[in-house]
């Protein structure tokens, strides 16, 4: 079993913020998605999570959803803990510069604040 742990900044959890924005039947299939994540971490496999390209950590839950693609944007930290970092709606083929960045923002910050704890 896997521990997931939603990314908080300023109040906010900006991966439960995005589900909670969706109807109830897309929360549903993300959430359960969320599950086999937890249950089944890496080898969950394709077509469900794929590494990033272009990025040394970042992952991605590939969620499919009637004619919605969802994307979970996350990394493995210490001891098969899952962080989860941003979510989005995949509108067009490739991933938007932005949203890679703004995970990889995200990733960096829950880094340093886990290392700036640890002194």
């Amino acid at each position: 079993m896997y521990e997931l742990i939603y990314y908080a900044e300023k109040n906010k959890i900006p991966v439960l913020d995005f589900l909670k924005s969706l109807n109830p039947k897309e929360q549903a299939k993300i959430l359960r998605e969320i599950d086999l994540l937890e249950e089944f971490g890496f080898s969950l496999g394709s077509p469900h999570i794929k590494k990033m390209v272009g990025t040394d950590s970042l992952w991605e839950l590939r969620i499919k959803q009637s004619t919605n693609n969802f994307r979970i944007f996350y990394f493995n930290y210490i001891n098969n803990k899952f962080i989860l970092l941003h979510a989005i709606r995949k509108a067009s083929q490739k991933t938007p510069k932005k949203d890679i960045n703004l995970a990889l923002t995200r990733q960096a910050n829950y880094i340093k604040g886990c290392e700036h704890n640890e002194s």
